[in-house]
């Protein structure tokens, strides 16, 4: 008999705000440990905290977001709640969040794979503090504790168990990354730990009741996400299967020998104690307030993804070109007043030629050295047959001339610039010919919002 696979996936996603959660500490990364901790972070006597009002604009612009910019799912009145328990770098014996009274109540994710699109329901999103971080590498037989991190703001983020296999997870957690990224309120920071994952995976036969599930905890990449949940279910399968019973417990995926370990078995919510928080009033939210945020909510990826297909884009092609604001704002230059024919085409070289090498060097198209009008004026010159993969120009080493930064309004083209200028069309074929040499850097969304379409 066959086993179905069901996968809930939990986020983290440290806000954008400059201070944190309840006290004015910076959350600057990469500071000297220890150096980011108020007495506010760590309980110290006397103190109180006071909430964050930039980290609620962000919660409630996360909520208008999944819910295509309504706000029926945003809880006027949210309450802040200790979750009790032990942990080394847990100075207050708590952690302030939100439990019965989240702030963002429902919404959804939708997402492209192999099978089709598939909406994911989200069953919260909750304002929480993060904890600070244990350091073992540079300890022998001891460990160290950073306290920078704690009190930093988090939107935790809980999906409904809707996922049937690693790769709708994926394709989830890809989804909800670009969206937060896209409304500016987390920069989506793997590596730092801005963007984390932890995945609720069980097995059931299809149509039976859910299994006994089993978290696996801090995911910080799409691959060990997806590596990790195919693991875990082909273990609990294989258990399943010899007789053996699924012990609910939290896990921890190794990625050098791709398998899950046992970290502790798994409480359960009556586990943590949560009580209200004496220290602070509940969260109440006026209409006011949520109109205020409503007008800083750009035009959203789902709307700019049916245009894109409107205009002969293939599904998988607007997915890519939704994937970030920056790639929508340079396929937005690019198509510019071009006929609709030549849309797809000019897609192309975007998902194509471009996408490849930016991905070989590892860059953001923000990055790119090779600027939406040169693509564009190269495609036509491909097209209209002026160059060609035998033509001599495009095996030419042009000089390495810097990128000029595009400022014209988004969605529209205008004539291009002239080879007196510095830039030519042989120079952009050279230069995706080679690798693209460069840092990799953060570049952040704006606020802005893009024109859309016409």
């Amino acid at each position: 008999m066959n086993w179905e696979i069901v996968i809930g996936l939990e986020t983290h996603a440290q806000l954008s705000t400059a201070s944190k959660m309840f006290s004015g500490a910076s959350t600057a990364f990469g500071a000297a440990p220890n150096t980011q901790a108020s007495a506010v972070d760590i309980a110290l006597p006397g103190v109180l905290p006071v909430a964050n009002k930039a980290a609620v604009d962000r919660a409630i612009l996360f909520g208008l977001a999944v819910n295509g910019g309504n706000s029926r799912n945003i809880n006027r009145r949210s309450v802040f709640a200790r979750k009790n328990y032990f942990y080394p770098d847990l100075p207050k014996g708590y952690q302030i969040s939100q439990y019965e009274l989240p702030i963002v109540k429902g919404g959804e994710i939708r997402i492209l794979t192999k099978s089709g699109e598939k909406a994911i329901r989200l069953t919260r999103a909750h304002l929480e503090e993060d904890a600070g971080k244990s350091l073992h590498e540079n300890f022998q037989d001891m460990s160290g504790i950073d306290l920078n991190r704690a009190g930093v703001p988090l939107l935790e983020i809980v999906s409904e168990p809707d996922m049937r296999s690693a790769e709708e997870a994926a394709a989830y957690a890809k989804a909800l990354h670009a969206l937060v990224r896209w409304i500016d309120i987390c920069d989506g920071n793997m590596q730092e730990g801005s963007f984390r994952c932890d995945a609720n995976v069980s097995v059931r036969r299809p149509g039976a009741p859910l299994g006994t599930r089993a978290e696996i905890k801090n995911l910080n990449s799409f691959r060990f996400l997806e590596r990790a949940i195919e693991f875990e279910a082909k273990r609990q399968i294989g258990i399943l299967e010899d007789g053996g019973k699924i012990v609910q417990e939290t896990r921890l995926y190794d990625p050098d020998k791709d398998e899950t370990r046992s970290m502790r078995i798994k409480e359960e919510a009556h586990d943590y104690r949560y009580f209200p928080d004496p220290d602070l009033l509940p969260l109440e939210v006026s209409e006011k307030w949520i109109e205020e945020i409503r007008a800083k909510l750009p035009e959203l990826p789902e709307a700019k993804r049916r245009k894109f297909i409107d205009l002969g884009i293939s599904p998988a092609q607007a997915n890519l070109l939704t994937s970030s604001i920056q790639t929508t704002n340079y396929a937005l230059l690019m198509f510019g007043d071009a006929y609709k024919a030549k849309v797809p085409v000019f897609a192309n070289w975007i998902s194509g030629t471009l996408s490849s090498k930016l991905n070989e060097a590892n860059l953001d198209i923000s990055e790119s050295r090779v600027s939406a009008d040169q693509l564009r004026r190269l495609a036509d010159r491909v097209e209209d047959g002026t160059l060609g993969p035998q033509r001599s120009v495009l095996r030419e080493r042009a000089s390495r001339l810097p990128h000029k930064p595009d400022r014209r309004p988004l969605g529209r083209f205008t004539p291009a610039r002239s080879e007196e200028d510095g830039v030519s069309v042989e120079h952009a074929a050279t230069l995706l010919r080679r690798d693209l040499p460069g840092p990799r850097r953060s570049h952040l969304p704006s606020w802005s919002t893009s024109p859309p379409l016409d």
